[in-house]
């Protein structure tokens, strides 16, 4: 009778605390614009937000994916933004020293790499990253706005190759915009993220950025201080912290920020 009793007990509140725990979810609702550097399009698009969608049915998540420089712009012109995930520390840190970030929200969460690419058809052989300096025609996003572009012209310049790579570079308005370029092969060559360039198959992997040429490729994320919907917004970023959203993370070629 006892050990009937103990069993009834444990179910009663496994019960209680998984109606508490759906509770907590639930009582998030609303709508959350969240403003995405373009490299995390795919994945968010496709996996995140609906994972995160399975946890918290009743919050709508909005996307806008772009520079995180121009996302930085348009959260400090007062966009109607709530949260944002930048491909850099950069444009993160100028948000938060300006006030215009929810005080300890923003989370260093993972790591990408910059990488040497060109058309998958490429007959030019090159091998290194280095050699970017033998192509006629080179994609890199802005270094005024893209971060990518910002990382490829740190590397470039540690090795000594920028004024002469600059030279014959179209700059792209953010990283997907270089990645179609060369797919397309109107550029011989471009540095894009390790990400970007796993997603197309029009392009190929020459060479990582030498570690030592450039910083390590970290990307924030944090609730923007103005956001109308702060319970919302913070959930969404503690779903990111997850194992679950880590998971996808990884499987897109990202890794776990340590």
């Amino acid at each position: 009778m006892k050990k009937r009793i103990g069993i009834l007990l444990t179910l009663c509140l496994l019960a209680v605390f998984s109606f508490a725990g759906c509770s907590s979810a639930n009582s998030k609702s609303g709508t959350i614009t969240v403003a995405a550097a373009a490299s995390l399009k795919n994945c968010m698009d496709q996996k995140i937000i609906p994972a995160f969608n399975v946890k918290y049915p009743n919050v709508k998540v909005q996307t806008t994916y772009d520079s995180s420089g121009k996302l930085q712009t348009q959260i400090e012109s007062g966009a109607n933004i709530d949260v944002f995930f930048s491909a850099a520390t950069k444009q993160m840190t100028a948000l938060d020293n300006e006030g215009l970030m929810a005080k300890d929200s923003i989370v260093q969460l993972l790591q990408n790499k910059i990488v040497l690419i060109v058309p998958a058809n490429s007959t030019l052989g090159l091998t290194a990253f280095t050699d970017i300096a033998k192509a006629n025609k080179v994609a890199l996003g802005d270094p005024a706005s893209v971060p990518a572009g910002q990382y490829a012209k740190e590397s470039l310049t540690n090795l000594k190759l920028w004024d002469q790579v600059s030279a014959k570079a179209s700059y792209g308005t953010n990283v997907t915009e270089v990645l179609n370029w060369v797919a397309e092969g109107s550029a011989d060559a471009g540095i894009v993220y390790a990400t970007d360039a796993a997603s197309n198959a029009n392009v190929k992997v020459v060479a990582e950025a030498p570690p030592d040429s450039v910083s390590k490729v970290v990307y924030p994320v944090g609730a923007v201080k103005a956001s109308k919907n702060q319970d919302a917004a913070k959930a969404f970023i503690e779903f990111l912290k997850t194992d679950e959203a880590l998971k996808i993370f990884e499987s897109y070629g990202f890794s776990a920020n340590k």
